[in-house]
Protein backbone atom coordinates (compact mmCIF):
# COMPACT_ATOMS: atom_id res chain seq x y z
CA UNK A 1 0.00 0.00 0.00
CA UNK A 2 1.34 3.39 -1.12
CA UNK A 3 2.27 6.08 1.86
CA UNK A 4 0.00 8.44 1.14
CA UNK A 5 -2.94 5.66 1.06
CA UNK A 6 -1.36 4.47 4.45
CA UNK A 7 -1.94 7.91 6.01
CA UNK A 8 -5.45 8.30 4.68
CA UNK A 9 -6.43 4.87 6.45
CA UNK A 10 -4.41 5.98 9.97
CA UNK A 11 -6.44 9.44 9.43
CA UNK A 12 -10.03 8.00 8.95
CA UNK A 13 -9.16 5.22 11.93
CA UNK A 14 -8.01 8.33 14.11
CA UNK A 15 -11.85 10.47 13.36
CA UNK A 16 -13.49 7.19 14.25
CA UNK A 17 -11.69 6.73 17.56
CA UNK A 18 -12.05 10.42 18.24
CA UNK A 19 -15.73 10.41 16.99
CA UNK A 20 -14.47 13.07 14.96
CA UNK A 21 -16.96 11.13 12.27
CA UNK A 22 -19.78 9.84 13.01
CA UNK A 23 -23.58 8.71 11.85
CA UNK A 24 -24.11 5.76 9.31
CA UNK A 25 -24.11 8.06 6.43
CA UNK A 26 -20.96 10.36 7.08
CA UNK A 27 -18.88 6.92 7.97
CA UNK A 28 -20.57 5.06 4.76
CA UNK A 29 -19.11 7.82 2.68
CA UNK A 30 -15.81 8.47 4.50
CA UNK A 31 -15.20 4.74 4.14
CA UNK A 32 -16.41 4.43 0.82
CA UNK A 33 -14.17 7.38 -0.72
CA UNK A 34 -11.06 5.96 1.32
CA UNK A 35 -11.98 1.95 -0.66
CA UNK A 36 -12.01 3.87 -3.86
CA UNK A 37 -8.76 5.44 -3.16
CA UNK A 38 -7.46 1.97 -2.44
CA UNK A 39 -8.30 0.34 -5.27
CA UNK A 40 -7.59 3.05 -7.26
CA UNK A 41 -3.35 3.09 -5.94
CA UNK A 42 -3.69 -0.91 -5.58
CA UNK A 43 -0.51 -2.36 -7.49
CA UNK A 44 -2.40 -5.59 -7.04
CA UNK A 45 -1.56 -8.02 -9.79
CA UNK A 46 -5.17 -10.43 -9.37
CA UNK A 47 -8.31 -10.42 -7.53
CA UNK A 48 -7.12 -12.11 -4.41
CA UNK A 49 -4.57 -9.73 -3.79
CA UNK A 50 -7.16 -7.44 -4.25
CA UNK A 51 -9.71 -8.08 -2.28
CA UNK A 52 -7.34 -9.25 0.81
CA UNK A 53 -5.89 -5.47 0.42
CA UNK A 54 -9.52 -4.12 0.83
CA UNK A 55 -10.22 -6.28 3.88
CA UNK A 56 -7.31 -5.46 5.58
CA UNK A 57 -8.37 -1.66 5.46
CA UNK A 58 -11.90 -2.51 6.69
CA UNK A 59 -10.73 -4.81 9.63
CA UNK A 60 -8.53 -1.53 10.78
CA UNK A 61 -11.47 0.69 10.12
CA UNK A 62 -14.07 -1.92 11.78
CA UNK A 63 -11.60 -2.33 14.98
CA UNK A 64 -11.18 1.47 15.73
CA UNK A 65 -14.99 1.95 15.62
CA UNK A 66 -16.91 -1.69 15.89
CA UNK A 67 -20.74 0.41 16.73
CA UNK A 68 -20.11 2.22 13.21
CA UNK A 69 -22.04 -0.97 11.37
CA UNK A 70 -21.64 0.95 8.84
CA UNK A 71 -17.53 0.58 8.00
CA UNK A 72 -18.13 -2.97 7.95
CA UNK A 73 -21.34 -2.61 5.03
CA UNK A 74 -19.33 -0.74 2.85
CA UNK A 75 -16.25 -3.23 2.98
CA UNK A 76 -18.47 -5.90 2.40
CA UNK A 77 -20.53 -3.82 -0.58
CA UNK A 78 -17.22 -3.34 -2.27
CA UNK A 79 -15.79 -7.11 -2.00
CA UNK A 80 -19.43 -7.52 -3.54
CA UNK A 81 -18.60 -5.42 -6.41
CA UNK A 82 -14.93 -7.21 -7.01
CA UNK A 83 -16.37 -10.49 -6.96
CA UNK A 84 -19.18 -9.09 -9.21
CA UNK A 85 -17.20 -7.37 -11.67
CA UNK A 86 -13.99 -10.61 -12.10
CA UNK A 87 -17.10 -12.68 -13.12
CA UNK A 88 -17.34 -10.62 -15.98
CA UNK A 89 -13.89 -9.94 -16.61
CA UNK A 90 -13.09 -13.60 -16.50
CA UNK A 91 -16.04 -14.36 -18.83
CA UNK A 92 -14.91 -11.96 -21.39
CA UNK A 93 -10.96 -12.58 -21.14
CA UNK A 94 -11.88 -16.56 -21.59
CA UNK A 95 -13.45 -15.38 -24.73
CA UNK A 96 -9.88 -13.62 -26.16
CA UNK A 97 -7.10 -15.40 -27.49
CA UNK A 98 -4.46 -16.01 -24.68
CA UNK A 99 -2.02 -13.52 -24.00
CA UNK A 100 1.62 -13.74 -22.13
CA UNK A 101 1.77 -13.08 -18.01
CA UNK A 102 2.78 -10.18 -18.43
CA UNK A 103 -0.17 -8.91 -20.56
CA UNK A 104 -2.92 -10.62 -18.67
CA UNK A 105 -1.17 -8.62 -15.93
CA UNK A 106 -1.24 -4.98 -17.53
CA UNK A 107 -5.03 -5.83 -18.96
CA UNK A 108 -6.54 -7.06 -14.97
CA UNK A 109 -4.78 -3.59 -14.41
CA UNK A 110 -6.30 -1.63 -17.34
CA UNK A 111 -9.67 -3.36 -17.37
CA UNK A 112 -10.61 -4.62 -14.15
CA UNK A 113 -9.12 -2.14 -12.07
CA UNK A 114 -10.76 0.59 -13.73
CA UNK A 115 -14.73 -0.90 -13.68
CA UNK A 116 -14.43 -1.98 -10.06
CA UNK A 117 -13.76 1.75 -9.60
CA UNK A 118 -16.32 3.10 -11.62
CA UNK A 119 -18.88 0.36 -9.63
CA UNK A 120 -17.69 1.84 -6.47
CA UNK A 121 -18.02 5.25 -7.69
CA UNK A 122 -22.17 4.26 -8.66
CA UNK A 123 -22.12 3.39 -5.16
CA UNK A 124 -21.04 6.50 -3.32
CA UNK A 125 -23.70 8.07 -6.03
CA UNK A 126 -26.12 5.95 -4.71
CA UNK A 127 -25.65 6.75 -1.18
CA UNK A 128 -24.85 10.85 -1.97
CA UNK A 129 -28.84 10.27 -3.56
CA UNK A 130 -30.46 7.85 -0.56
CA UNK A 131 -32.16 10.37 1.00
CA UNK A 132 -33.56 12.17 -2.12
CA UNK A 133 -34.29 8.88 -3.80
CA UNK A 134 -36.63 7.41 0.39
CA UNK A 135 -38.52 10.90 0.19
CA UNK A 136 -39.42 10.22 -3.35
CA UNK A 137 -41.87 7.54 -2.07
CA UNK A 138 -43.34 10.25 0.74
CA UNK A 139 -46.76 10.66 -1.00
CA UNK A 140 -47.49 6.99 -0.97
CA UNK A 141 -47.00 6.29 2.88
CA UNK A 142 -48.35 9.86 4.11
CA UNK A 143 -51.74 10.70 3.73
CA UNK A 144 -53.93 14.01 4.44
CA UNK A 145 -54.51 14.95 8.28
CA UNK A 146 -52.51 11.79 9.44
CA UNK A 147 -50.51 12.35 12.91
CA UNK A 148 -47.40 10.79 12.65
CA UNK A 149 -45.51 10.41 15.84
CA UNK A 150 -41.23 10.76 15.41
CA UNK A 151 -38.69 9.96 18.09
CA UNK A 152 -35.50 12.01 17.76
CA UNK A 153 -33.65 14.50 15.24
CA UNK A 154 -33.13 12.20 11.76
CA UNK A 155 -32.42 13.59 8.74
CA UNK A 156 -33.48 11.07 6.46
CA UNK A 157 -36.99 11.59 8.47
CA UNK A 158 -36.88 14.80 8.10
CA UNK A 159 -36.42 14.73 4.65
CA UNK A 160 -39.14 12.49 3.71
CA UNK A 161 -41.77 14.56 5.65
CA UNK A 162 -40.42 17.61 4.19
CA UNK A 163 -41.39 16.26 0.84
CA UNK A 164 -44.65 14.38 1.73
CA UNK A 165 -45.49 18.28 3.06
CA UNK A 166 -45.60 19.37 -0.59
CA UNK A 167 -49.05 17.90 -1.51
CA UNK A 168 -50.16 16.59 1.85
CA UNK A 169 -51.41 18.40 5.03
CA UNK A 170 -50.73 16.43 8.23
CA UNK A 171 -49.20 16.89 12.05
CA UNK A 172 -46.46 15.62 13.48
CA UNK A 173 -45.65 14.52 17.12
CA UNK A 174 -42.02 14.48 18.13
CA UNK A 175 -40.57 12.97 21.43
CA UNK A 176 -37.88 15.29 23.11
CA UNK A 177 -35.75 12.20 23.44
CA UNK A 178 -34.20 12.95 26.84
CA UNK A 179 -31.67 13.64 27.81
CA UNK A 180 -29.98 14.44 24.37
CA UNK A 181 -33.26 16.70 23.57
CA UNK A 182 -32.38 16.00 20.11
CA UNK A 183 -36.36 15.91 19.67
CA UNK A 184 -36.31 19.56 20.17
CA UNK A 185 -34.11 20.29 17.03
CA UNK A 186 -36.28 17.88 15.17
CA UNK A 187 -39.09 20.11 15.89
CA UNK A 188 -37.10 22.89 14.69
CA UNK A 189 -36.46 21.88 11.81
CA UNK A 190 -40.23 20.46 10.72
CA UNK A 191 -41.68 23.96 12.07
CA UNK A 192 -38.98 25.75 9.53
CA UNK A 193 -40.77 23.81 6.59
CA UNK A 194 -44.47 24.95 7.83
CA UNK A 195 -45.21 21.27 9.20
CA UNK A 196 -47.65 21.52 12.18
CA UNK A 197 -45.42 20.07 14.60
CA UNK A 198 -46.11 19.02 18.83
CA UNK A 199 -43.23 18.52 21.08
CA UNK A 200 -44.46 15.62 23.91
CA UNK A 201 -42.03 14.34 26.88
CA UNK A 202 -41.26 10.76 26.25
CA UNK A 203 -43.16 9.68 29.43
CA UNK A 204 -46.66 11.33 26.98
CA UNK A 205 -45.96 8.24 24.30
CA UNK A 206 -48.09 6.08 25.38
CA UNK A 207 -50.44 8.88 26.15
CA UNK A 208 -50.77 10.02 22.74
CA UNK A 209 -50.10 6.74 20.92
CA UNK A 210 -53.97 6.31 20.61
CA UNK A 211 -54.42 9.84 18.32
CA UNK A 212 -51.14 8.68 16.27
CA UNK A 213 -51.92 7.07 12.50
CA UNK A 214 -48.25 5.63 11.89
CA UNK A 215 -45.11 5.79 13.36
CA UNK A 216 -42.29 7.04 11.11
CA UNK A 217 -38.11 6.14 13.06
CA UNK A 218 -34.63 7.00 11.48
CA UNK A 219 -32.06 4.12 12.11
CA UNK A 220 -28.40 3.86 12.95
CA UNK A 221 -28.53 0.17 11.85
CA UNK A 222 -30.16 -2.63 10.63
CA UNK A 223 -29.61 -6.25 12.09
CA UNK A 224 -29.87 -9.36 9.46
CA UNK A 225 -33.03 -10.32 11.11
CA UNK A 226 -34.72 -7.50 10.40
CA UNK A 227 -34.30 -5.42 13.43
CA UNK A 228 -33.27 -1.92 13.91
CA UNK A 229 -30.87 -0.14 15.73
CA UNK A 230 -32.27 3.44 16.39
CA UNK A 231 -32.10 6.29 18.88
CA UNK A 232 -32.74 5.72 22.26
CA UNK A 233 -36.22 6.20 23.24
CA UNK A 234 -37.51 4.52 19.84
CA UNK A 235 -38.28 0.74 21.93
CA UNK A 236 -40.20 2.60 24.15
CA UNK A 237 -42.07 3.99 20.66
CA UNK A 238 -42.47 0.69 18.84
CA UNK A 239 -44.06 -1.18 22.30
CA UNK A 240 -46.65 1.46 22.62
CA UNK A 241 -47.52 1.06 18.65
CA UNK A 242 -47.51 -2.59 19.08
CA UNK A 243 -50.05 -1.85 21.71
CA UNK A 244 -52.73 0.21 20.20
CA UNK A 245 -51.21 -1.53 16.66
CA UNK A 246 -50.11 1.33 14.69
CA UNK A 247 -47.83 0.83 12.13
CA UNK A 248 -43.79 1.42 12.95
CA UNK A 249 -41.92 2.15 9.33
CA UNK A 250 -38.45 2.61 9.13
CA UNK A 251 -36.94 5.19 7.15
CA UNK A 252 -33.44 3.52 5.94
CA UNK A 253 -30.56 3.79 3.45
CA UNK A 254 -29.31 0.22 2.07
CA UNK A 255 -26.07 0.84 3.68
CA UNK A 256 -27.49 0.91 6.81
CA UNK A 257 -28.23 -3.02 6.22
CA UNK A 258 -25.57 -5.23 8.20
CA UNK A 259 -25.48 -8.51 7.73
CA UNK A 260 -25.04 -8.82 11.93
CA UNK A 261 -27.69 -10.47 13.74
CA UNK A 262 -28.53 -9.34 17.37
CA UNK A 263 -27.17 -12.34 19.39
CA UNK A 264 -26.21 -10.08 22.16
CA UNK A 265 -27.81 -6.67 21.53
CA UNK A 266 -25.96 -4.60 23.92
CA UNK A 267 -22.87 -4.99 21.60
CA UNK A 268 -25.40 -2.18 18.98
CA UNK A 269 -24.75 0.04 21.73
CA UNK A 270 -22.66 2.97 22.94
CA UNK A 271 -22.90 4.38 26.39
CA UNK A 272 -22.63 8.18 25.99
CA UNK A 273 -21.58 10.55 29.26
CA UNK A 274 -24.20 10.47 31.51
CA UNK A 275 -23.70 14.07 32.59
CA UNK A 276 -27.31 14.86 31.04
CA UNK A 277 -28.48 12.67 33.38
CA UNK A 278 -26.96 13.16 36.51
CA UNK A 279 -24.52 16.25 37.35
CA UNK A 280 -20.60 15.47 37.98
CA UNK A 281 -21.97 18.22 40.66
CA UNK A 282 -24.24 15.80 42.59
CA UNK A 283 -21.14 14.04 44.25
CA UNK A 284 -22.97 12.16 47.13
CA UNK A 285 -25.41 10.78 44.30
CA UNK A 286 -22.92 9.37 41.74
CA UNK A 287 -21.22 7.67 44.69
CA UNK A 288 -23.70 5.47 45.11
CA UNK A 289 -25.47 4.18 42.08
CA UNK A 290 -23.89 3.44 38.48
CA UNK A 291 -25.73 5.81 36.28
CA UNK A 292 -25.89 4.40 32.01
CA UNK A 293 -26.74 7.04 29.57
CA UNK A 294 -27.00 4.23 25.90
CA UNK A 295 -27.56 6.18 22.81
CA UNK A 296 -29.08 3.78 21.09
CA UNK A 297 -32.23 1.11 21.38
CA UNK A 298 -32.95 -2.64 19.56
CA UNK A 299 -35.94 -2.92 18.60
CA UNK A 300 -37.06 -6.50 17.25
CA UNK A 301 -38.31 -7.31 13.54
CA UNK A 302 -41.43 -8.04 14.78
CA UNK A 303 -42.55 -4.70 16.18
CA UNK A 304 -41.53 -2.97 12.23
CA UNK A 305 -43.98 -2.74 10.17
CA UNK A 306 -42.15 -1.67 7.20
CA UNK A 307 -38.71 -0.45 6.03
CA UNK A 308 -38.79 2.49 3.33
CA UNK A 309 -35.00 2.43 1.23
CA UNK A 310 -33.83 4.07 -1.33
CA UNK A 311 -34.58 1.30 -3.90
CA UNK A 312 -37.83 0.87 -2.84
CA UNK A 313 -40.39 -0.99 -0.11
CA UNK A 314 -39.40 -3.77 2.07
CA UNK A 315 -41.16 -6.03 4.89
CA UNK A 316 -38.24 -6.95 7.84
CA UNK A 317 -38.79 -10.82 6.49
CA UNK A 318 -36.95 -9.50 3.46
CA UNK A 319 -34.06 -7.70 4.70
CA UNK A 320 -32.26 -11.04 4.61
CA UNK A 321 -32.54 -11.28 0.93
CA UNK A 322 -31.22 -7.58 -0.05
CA UNK A 323 -27.88 -7.64 2.32
CA UNK A 324 -27.42 -11.20 0.29
CA UNK A 325 -28.08 -9.36 -3.00
CA UNK A 326 -25.53 -6.91 -1.76
CA UNK A 327 -22.75 -8.14 0.25
CA UNK A 328 -20.22 -10.36 0.79
CA UNK A 329 -21.24 -11.77 3.81
CA UNK A 330 -18.98 -14.56 4.64
CA UNK A 331 -16.06 -11.68 4.82
CA UNK A 332 -14.72 -10.11 8.35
Amino acid sequence: MLKDIELQVDDLIAKLRRRQTVGSYNVAIATSRLLLKVVSASGCNDVRQLSAEVNHVGSLLQAAQPIELGVGNMVKRVLHLIREEHLIYTKSRASESSDTEADAVKDFRRNFVADVKQSIEEMIDELENTNANISNQAWEHIHSKEIILTVGNSATVATFLKEAARVREFQVIVAETSPSYSGHEMAVKLAEMKIDTTVITDSAIFAVMSRVNKVILGAHAVTANGGVVATCGSKVVAAAAKEYSTPVVVCTGMHKLSPSYPYDTDIFNLCVSPDPVISFEEGDVIDTVDIVNPQFDYIGPEDISLFITNIGTHPPSFVQRLIHDSYVVEAA
